[in-house]
């Protein structure tokens, strides 16, 4: 997959991109509804001969437009979004800096400047999706701005049960640690990169070791409490089993850090891994963060998470055999 970062105004020019069946949208989760959308454009690719792309906008419009917002946490960072994307078996990545003076583009001037200069000759977007100054434009406008340049054609909304299938029921997920629901809005389980740091090394004195992970800002954590998850070193491959605790350590701190710590006990597990590079895919939340009155309550604590995340995993390896 070709990336490219497109600043206002861009220079490419027409006749060096080959015709695109493109994807439009801000894919934040590159969610099950997002999907839908860049296989259609993919499918619409195949089907005329064209190259399948999709564009995006960075930073989230809400750092521009809110004004008042200085940074703001994604499901998929930049990064991710990318990875994911080129696992769809995408041509292009278009990459817009999202500015004010982007922002401020007429509908048409977006369309002019952004697709038919591009050489979109089919666009592909979800029922809602907005474009130009102040969202005036609408899918239900794009024929007139398209001046019969490129077809198009909309992507109805996806639900699950009653609930539209968005990048905002899953944050809604997320921030309510509801992380066994989010395969039905993803496609996966909700993951997170970082890298294993030094951390207070308390956790191998009570017998419970823990790879201490420090996550970009970038991600939007869950609440904290601990989670059954399972952690993937990046350079082996490797996938083990794990509990995580996400949370300011109250048994142990009496003032709270400016962000959670983020430690995994690895089940069977015992090897050097700092600096690694690791991804933690969250599956449960198993309960809230709690302040202990000692060790011995502590560790008899930690002994039933170990218990429960067994539990749950050992239930979703049954339920995968029936399945298959």
């Amino acid at each position: 997959m070709e990336v490219y970062y497109l600043d206002h105004p861009h220079y490419m020019k027409k006749e060096d991109i080959p015709p695109l069946a493109m994807a439009l949208g801000f894919f934040d989760g590159v969610h099950l509804g997002h999907q839908k959308v860049i296989a259609a454009a993919k499918r619409e690719a195949d089907q005329k001969g064209y190259k399948s792309a999709v564009m995006s906008f960075n930073p989230h419009p809400s750092v521009v437009l809110g004004r008042s917002v200085q940074h703001v946490q994604y499901i998929t960072p930049l990064e991710e979004k990318i990875r994911l994307i080129h696992d769809l078996g995408i041509d292009y990545f278009f990459i817009v800096r999202f500015t004010e003076e982007f922002a401020n583009l007429l509908p048409q001037e977006y369309v002019d400047r952004f697709l038919i200069d591009l050489n979109v000759k089919h666009v592909v977007a979800g029922f809602d999706y907005t474009y130009g100054r102040m969202g005036k434009g609408t899918m239900e406008t794009l024929p007139f701005h398209a001046r019969e340049m490129f077809t198009f054609s909309v992507v109805d909304k996806l639900q699950y049960g009653q609930e539209k299938i968005s990048s905002t029921a899953i944050r809604g997920c997320i921030h309510d640690g509801r992380m066994e629901q989010l395969p039905h809005f993803l496609g996966r389980f909700y993951t997170t990169k970082g890298k294993v740091i030094h951390g207070e090394k308390r956790g191998r004195t009570i017998g419970f070791p823990t790879a201490n992970i420090d996550i970009h800002d970038d991600y939007l954590l869950p609440p904290t409490g601990v989670y059954a998850v399972k952690l993937t070193i990046e350079k082996s491959g490797e996938t083990f089993k794990g509990v995580c605790n996400v949370g300011y350590k109250p048994t142990f701190h009496k003032e709270q850090t400016d962000k959670p710590s983020i430690e995994v006990f690895i089940f069977d597990f015992d090897r050097y891994i700092y600096d690694e590079k690791v991804t933690i895919e969250w599956h449960r939340r198993l309960r809230s963060e709690q302040k202990f009155s000692g060790i011995d309550e502590l560790i008899a604590q930690i002994e039933k998470d170990k218990a429960q995340a067994h539990d749950y995993f050992e239930k979703i390896r049954k339920e995968t055999c029936i399945l298959s």
